[in-house]
């Protein structure tokens, strides 16, 4: 599940990316630059953010004694 919320949030911030920069500058070679950078770096984070997140909730579930959280 990870992966696909990870290519879905990709494509998303790299539109929101390019938009913002396009929007600031009316450059389209800047606003291409940015929207290819900063998102794949940010989705690289997010990736094991989740990762992280995953571990930590069913850590805690089996801590509580609850049922393991899927999302």
């Amino acid at each position: 599940m990870a992966r696909k919320k990870t290519v879905s949030f990709a494509i998303v911030h790299m539109l929101v990316a390019f938009s913002v920069v396009y929007l600031m500058t009316g450059s389209l070679a800047l606003g291409g630059a940015v929207a290819l950078i900063e998102p794949v770096v940010n989705t690289i984070a997010y990736f094991f953010h989740e990762k992280v997140w995953e571990r930590w909730t069913t850590k805690q579930s089996r801590a509580t004694g609850d049922a393991v959280a899927t999302s």
